[in-house]
């Protein structure tokens, strides 16, 4: 049976890839933070799933991956990641830091311990990237700045693997109904918090703008399921695209607004995620 690492397998969209691959056929070791966490996605299909503590930040977690891997490996989904939220300004240099360490240094980490045995099995690896990382909006620069980051290491890595045959694949998906977009109000929360009471006069209203925006991208958001589909095409199709997005509608909003002029752009989304003039 094909085996897989899944990195930031306990909740979301990471949990939804494990039990989807474990019910058609994979063996899957699924990479989470905690022993309880562990525990409770082995429980999903003890059979077909084992679990690992694997912070991808943490560099004795990826050391560990040399021993805790299969011999034999097919491929790799690094889905790990989280969103640092603010306006620019306000992000401090550590704020950058934990954006990037677990998005994109965290990811090339997992990759790299990985490498020998996809190149021997010529397996896959597959990034979970976003429609932010060829599109960044106000708010969530930061993370939109970790996900062009992914998407050109990825690229560059896609061509560097050719000659082992290992394809590198990037999953884009928008809004997904998971925990983190369930919870979105807690993150504008623990942006006002962290804000001094200067940078909150200077940014209320585009803070008010994102507390409108949320519910609306909730309504929009889409199944773990689509997501899930697309990830399970990229690992079993004969030829994998490099990038995969996620719903027609995502495809539409990239499609035409990174083809429009800057200032274009920038007004369409200033108005949808009401942000000053």
């Amino acid at each position: 049976m094909p085996s897989v690492l899944v990195t930031g397998a306990a909740r979301g969209i990471g949990k939804s890839i494990v039990e989807q691959l474990a019910a058609t056929g994979w063996d899957v070791v699924a990479g989470v933070r905690t022993e309880a966490d562990a525990a409770a996605v082995t429980a999903l299909n003890p059979q077909r799933i084992s679990a690992i503590v694997l912070d991808v930040t943490d560099a004795d977690d990826i050391a560990a991956l040399e021993q805790s891997l299969p011999a034999h490996l097919d491929a790799v989904v690094n889905n790990a990641g989280i969103v640092v939220a603010g306006p620019v300004e306000t992000l401090t240099s550590d704020d950058w830091r934990k954006q990037f360490e677990v998005n994109v240094i965290g990811q090339f980490a997992v990759a790299r311990a990985a490498l020998p045995r996809l190149r021997e099995s010529h397996g896959r690896l597959v990034f979970v990237s976003s429609v932010n990382g060829r599109l960044s909006t106000p708010m969530v620069g930061a993370y939109a700045a970790s996900k062009f980051a992914l998407e050109a290491g990825a690229d560059a890595l896609r061509m560097e693997l050719r000659p082992w045959n290992v394809p590198v694949v990037l999953i884009e998906p928008a809004q997904t109904d998971t925990d983190m977009w369930r919870k979105a109000d807690d993150m504008v929360v623990e942006l006002e918090a962290a804000a001094s009471p200067a940078q909150l006069a200077l940014y209320d209203r585009h803070i008010a703008g994102m507390k409108k925006m949320i519910p609306l991208s909730q309504k929009m958001a889409v199944p773990t399921a689509k997501v899930v589909a697309v990830v399970q095409e990229a690992l079993t199709a004969k030829r994998p695209k490099a990038r995969y997005i996620v719903g027609l509608g995502p495809k539409a909003q990239v499609a035409l607004v990174t083809h429009l002029p800057a200032f274009v752009r920038d007004r369409l989304l200033g108005l949808m995620f009401g942000t000053p003039r």
